[in-house]
């Protein structure tokens, strides 16, 4: 059975306004539910996590200045969310359920998380509505339990995995793969072990054609026990934080392309939502469904 993290802390208040479409973590489940893809039995509820397996990514100092809501105001503005601690709180649920998911993409090939892929999260500061790097923490707990040797990470969201770059730096157990808008967020890149920066308005037709290509060398030449998916929606031509041109079939493509290549190789899979910013909610809740309807059909 396909295993979801969700909790309602997913969803947290912002101010009106606020760019970060936060209601697009109430309104997924809901509509994987309403169609049949899923059924209540599908979603588990996270926790708050042992502290052990986030200072294991995270610097103390930072991780217990993040707890104790004392970052400097320059540092929670570079993070976008009005900091308290139940927005704390829920990074930390979210680190947890990619933690759990992980336990269920061990026994059933793939799981999934709601929320997730905070990939601008550094070992030692949040930025980008990221505080915490769920799949660093996960790649850490597989490995803490002995789950995993060779980890690795395809994020696919259209802006750079810095924070994910920095923390595997010179870490050869862990892959990090970023394919990724030239010109996006983060201006300043950081060096991932394989980046493939995009030029802009880059369609489905060359998007695929890279992937198809890329994703099957590294897993001959990394041989990973384990994959985590970044599968950020903001690709889209339609996103307002994206520079990339894919269709909503392209990016069901793309996930398609990803999810069977992992299954026909037999290596597990944690994947985590990542961004998706187009002015229509409907389309945002849409692409990231197409990820969920994808893995029923080819696992399940």
């Amino acid at each position: 059975m396909l295993k979801i993290a969700y909790h309602p802390i997913y969803n947290h208040p912002l101010p009106e306004g606020h760019r970060f479409p936060m209601i697009k973590y109430e309104l997924l489940p809901k509509q994987l539910l309403h169609e049949g893809t899923c059924s209540l039995e599908n979603f588990f509820e996270p926790e708050i996590p042992n502290d052990k397996y986030l200072v294991a990514v995270h610097d103390p100092e930072y991780f217990y200045d993040l707890l104790n809501i004392k970052i400097s105001p320059r540092e929670a503005r570079k993070i976008g969310f009005p900091l308290n601690e139940v927005l704390v709180e829920r990074e930390r649920i979210i680190a947890d359920g990619t933690m759990k998911a992980c336990d269920f993409s061990m026994k059933n090939g793939i799981s999934m998380n709601i929320a997730g892929g905070t990939h601008h999260a550094y070992s030692n500061r949040g930025e980008a509505f990221c505080m915490l790097n769920d799949q660093a923490i996960g790649a850490r707990y597989l490995q803490s339990k002995n789950f995993a040797d060779k980890i690795l990470i395809v994020d696919l969201d259209v802006h750079q995995g810095n924070g994910t770059a920095e923390i595997f730096q010179g870490d050869d157990s862990v892959f990090t793969f970023s394919m990724h808008g030239e010109g996006n967020y983060p201006f300043k890149k950081e060096k991932s072990d394989l980046d493939i920066p995009l030029k802009k308005g880059t369609g489905d037709v060359e998007y695929l054609e890279i992937l198809q290509t890329t994703l099957p060398q590294l897993i001959n030449t990394v041989r990973p026990d384990f994959i985590f998916y970044l599968s950020g929606v903001d690709i889209l031509a339609s996103d307002k934080l994206g520079t990339l041109g894919l269709t909503l079939e392209g990016c069901k493509k793309r996930d398609a392309f990803v999810l069977e290549t992992c299954f026909d190789n037999k290596i597990p899979v944690q994947c985590s939502m990542g961004g998706g910013y187009s002015p229509d909610i409907k389309i945002i809740v849409e692409a990231h469904a197409n990820t969920y309807r994808l893995a029923q059909k080819i696992y399940f």
